[in-house]
């Protein structure tokens, strides 16, 4: 024999009226006694409403969003009273407690439940006791899942998604186990008129390196400035010979040969780290990868042996395959062999920006657009010196702080006065 009978909100404390942030039940579910329902929010603390009783739910009575105070009417359920029939109680599932959340007034209404258990990285796992059942039922480990409801919540929608990406090879970033939250689709025409163009070849490559490369990679940036004064005057003294041999030389050049310099000094900073993450191959030759911005998006096309060259030589090269580039002419060796990256936004502008690590290099210097500024000087006038913005990011594994400081000093050091090239 059943039995439809109404569960309404019962007593939460001293409230009017308070908000549902989360619905956990559809028409159709069998849930236990005790198994959340709805999850409500107000200003002091998160709480989930658990089932009086047993049974399968034949409608929702409430929404996400919807404001509610005791007594309200939560959703309909058939009840088994069969006679004799005894219901087995599911062990209890842990349910979240918000550790930001200051401790409820003793009167509001506190479900039967504890706090879930960590997870193999010591963080909690926000998921109501059905969550927790359906994830069992599917042998889907929850430490895995990222969640999507509020407060990082895992719902029903997340494990369905985690499943979908696992049986597409990408539920996690390779040797790092941390899971990639897939985006949903969505129809953005329902909100206006669009355009859906494809990405293009190398925009789908580049994107998926730089993908890898963020969520593998724990990024740092370190940020400074170099005065450039002196270095712009000297580059300029050169404008006429560089003319005759028939290149131009950029101060993108100059930035080469002291990256050079400080890859020397700091050779950490000319290395790779191995897939194991045990060992770090130092390099003993010196690759340059430039960005270059082309119509068909981003390429960074390797300069090869910069240490060995004139800066005249390395003009015309840079010049070369910079052109190459741009016209979609790049062979796969050109893009290849890199100890170092070097983007430079200057011709365009802006100032400071993080640029991402081009694994497996360590690190990757990002160069703002140069700027007059007045500068102190030690006998207390102040001068206008041309001020070069630097952006360091480097892997953090390989590289600490205090290095990241040392190579960015340096480099500073020898921009400034680029004699020190020399040394």
């Amino acid at each position: 024999m059943a039995d439809l009978e109404t569960i309404k909100l019962p007593d939460v404390g001293d409230f009017d009226e308070i908000e549902i942030i989360e619905v956990l039940i559809v028409p159709g579910d069998e849930i236990q006694a005790e198994d959340s329902i709805i999850v409500l929010e107000s200003d002091k603390a998160t709480m989930e409403i658990p089932s009086p009783q047993a049974g399968t739910i034949k409608s929702v009575l409430v929404n996400a969003g919807d404001r509610i105070s005791e007594g309200s009417n939560i959703a309909t359920i058939e009840v088994i009273t069969a006679e004799g029939k005894v219901e087995v109680p599911i062990k209890e599932e842990p349910a979240e407690q918000e550790s930001e959340s200051p401790p409820a007034p003793e009167k509001m209404y506190k479900p039967p439940v504890a706090s879930p258990p960590p997870d193999s990285a010591g963080n909690l796992v926000h998921a109501s006791p059905s969550i927790r059942r359906y994830a069992r039922e599917l042998g889907v480990n929850l430490d895995r899942v990222i969640g999507s409801g509020p407060k990082g919540r895992i719902l029903k929608a997340d494990i369905k998604a985690f499943i979908k990406t696992s049986l597409a090879g990408g539920t996690t970033s390779a040797g790092t186990g941390i899971p990639i939250a897939v985006m949903p689709d969505i129809d953005f025409s329902k909100f206006g008129e669009i355009e859906a163009v494809d990405l293009n070849r190398i925009k789908k490559i580049s994107g998926a390196h730089l993908h890898r490369s963020w969520v593998t990679v724990p990024h740092v940036t370190q940020f400074d400035e170099a005065d450039i004064t002196d270095l712009e005057a000297f580059r300029k003294s050169l404008a006429k010979e560089a003319e005759k041999r028939g290149v131009r030389l950029t101060l993108l050049v100059f930035l080469m040969k002291s990256v050079i310099s400080a890859l020397k000094a700091l050779p950490n900073f000319n290395a790779s780290l191995e897939s194991s993450g045990e060992r770090l191959v130092l390099k003993k030759y010196f690759n340059i990868g430039v960005a270059v911005d082309t119509p068909n998006g981003l390429m960074v096309p390797v300069i090869r042996d910069v240490d060995q060259k004139g800066l005249f030589d390395l003009a015309e090269e840079l010049s070369s395959i910079a052109a190459k580039a741009r016209d979609g002419k790049l062979a796969p060796a050109d893009m290849q062999g890199g100890c170092f990256s070097i983007s430079s936004l200057g011709g365009i502008g802006g100032s400071h920006f993080t640029p991402i690590v081009n694994a497996p290099e360590v690190a990757i210097l990002g160069v703002g657009k140069a700027k007059m500024q007045a500068v102190y000087q030690d006998d207390g006038s102040f001068m206008p010196n041309l001020i070069l913005p630097l952006a360091l990011s480097y892997d953090h594994r390989v590289i600490d702080g205090a290095q990241g400081a040392r190579f960015t000093s340096y480099l500073s050091q020898v921009i400034t006065d680029i004699r020190r090239v020399l040394l």
